[in-house]
């Protein structure tokens, strides 16, 4: 305790960008073989300084620090509450075991080099984007993000990954450019970028509406939301295992995480009941569509992508929960929808690499090219099986927590359809997971040879699908940080 507390002082904000920063520049320039070497002391310092920073945060409330000793709205501040601390533990917990997957996983592809490099710029621009406190900062990380984000897609080539990383280089830049607009008027209107100092002057008018509509539309592209959701399976399905799970846990909560952000800080005095209300509905569809599609598809990647554009909608239900709706349904609503963020991200990368093993040890993305495979690899069925009912929301899992608190929020909030929009989801859910788990206990082919995948592989996908499950033992913790550290 008492060495934890010789932390409180330390200036951990600016590590949290530098860090990754300088892994990234000495990752390029010292080359690949060095770069796998030096990545787990670099996951495991920046595992270490998100740590601290939520101790920080649990201990003395919300970080600012004015970079330079220039304050706003002449200098950059960088700011962390609660959310922020989660935000980035989330991130740092995931690409622990996902860059140890990495490592090996990549070792079988020696001509993709570019991995730690861009990866390392990934971490750099999310953490950026959680501690950036204006406007214009929050474009250009989330330009950054975009940019490594469409890099790692296409690290491996091939003409139908290039096609999908070009689809979601058009995407992202259309969201940005409509983002951009939005952060354009409220410039010319108010002259400042900070949000503290933005939030206090908008008020009801058409260039606010009209700002707030731009930006908000701009991040739903980003995120994924349906029916804009057109560039994320394939993205998501062609990319290489490790990848899929950085882009589908982490890459779009930071455009959700965002525009949550937003909505509560900057445009709580225009934001109506029936923006939020559309925001839930289309988190409905998606949910619905997405899950429907997943049902549908017969590769493994294309399954698990579908979920995630399904997955995706419930964290949209928060929206018209915590959108005048009384402080009672609002609190619960957004720590359902932070803690769903959190196991969507240990579950999909638990899923991700799950499936990455199974396809290397079968060598086809089929889902019917499994049978037998539990014989063999229970291990990754196992985590793929415990990400699945993190997914469905059932009991212990950190996903049962999170849609146990949006059932409270819908209740509270008198608005019960919402009820029957998570209920089903989850009904969907398990059935294609279900799928994969009757495939994979199908006896084998005479004949069938199955190749062998490394324990590093798959104890990976295991740890993150534990993480999933165990949330929902230590729930208590991140929800106190949250409301305990909102300002």
């Amino acid at each position: 305790m008492a060495g934890m507390q010789a932390f409180v002082g330390v200036d951990t904000l600016p590590w949290l960008i530098a860090l990754p920063l300088i892994f990234a520049s000495a990752s390029f320039l010292l080359g690949p073989r060095a770069a796998r070497a030096i990545a787990p002391a670099g996951l495991v310092i920046g595992l270490l300084a998100a740590v601290v920073l939520a101790w920080q945060v649990a201990a003395g409330g919300s970080q600012r620090q004015a970079l330079g000793g220039w304050a706003p709205p002449l200098g950059i501040e960088l700011y962390a509450d609660g959310l922020t601390a989660l935000m980035l533990l989330m991130t740092a917990v995931v690409v622990l075991p996902v860059g140890l997957y990495a490592r090996v996983y990549f070792e079988r592809q020696p001509g993709v080099a570019g991995f730690w490099p861009l990866t390392w710029f990934l971490i750099g621009a999310m953490n950026a984007l959680y501690l950036s406190a204006d406007i214009f900062n929050l474009y250009v990380t989330l330009e950054l993000l975009g940019l490594a984000a469409v890099g790692l897609i296409i690290l491996t080539g091939g003409v139908q990954t290039i096609a999908a990383g070009m689809r979601y280089l058009l995407a992202a830049l259309a969201g940005s450019l409509l983002y951009l607009l939005g952060v354009a008027l409220l410039y010319g209107a108010h002259g400042t970028l900070a949000i503290a100092l933005l939030a206090p002057l908008l008020a009801p008018a058409p260039y606010a509406g009209l700002a707030a509509a731009l930006m908000v539309v701009g991040l739903l592209v980003k995120s994924a939301l349906f029916p804009l959701h057109f560039w994320l399976p394939p993205a998501h399905g062609g990319a290489a295992a490790p990848v899929s799970a950085l882009l589908s846990a982490l890459v779009i909560k930071a455009s959700f995480y965002l525009l949550l952000r937003l909505w509560l800080d900057l445009f709580g005095t225009i934001s109506t009941a029936a923006a939020g209300q559309l925001l839930g509905w289309l988190g409905a569809a998606a949910i619905l569509w997405g899950s429907v599609l997943a049902l549908r598809q017969e590769k493994l990647k294309m399954l698990v992508a579908y979920s995630t554009v399904a997955q995706i909608g419930y964290l949209f239900l928060l929206f018209p929960l915590v959108t005048h709706t009384g402080a009672g349904a609002a609190t619960s609503a957004l720590a359902g929808g932070v803690m769903q963020a959190l196991s969507h991200a240990a579950a999909k990368s638990a899923m991700f690499l799950a499936v990455g093993n199974m396809i290397l040890s079968s060598a086809r993305d089929d889902i019917a090219s499994i049978d037998g495979l539990s014989a063999r690899h229970p291990t990754s069925l196992f985590a793929f099986a415990m990400a699945g009912v993190s997914l469905m929301g059932l009991p212990p899992s950190g996903g049962f927590v999170a849609k146990w608190l949006l059932l409270q929020a819908a209740l509270v909030a008198g608005q019960w359809w919402w009820i029957g929009v998570i209920i089903g989801g989850g009904l969907l859910t398990a059935a294609y997971v279900l799928q994969v788990l009757r495939c994979a206990f199908m006896p084998a082919p005479r004949g069938k040879i199955f190749q062998p995948v490394p324990r590093t592989l798959e104890f990976s996908a295991l740890a993150l699908a534990v993480v999933s499950l165990a949330l929902g033992f230590v729930a208590t913790g991140p929800l106190a940080l949250l409301t305990g550290h909102r300002s």
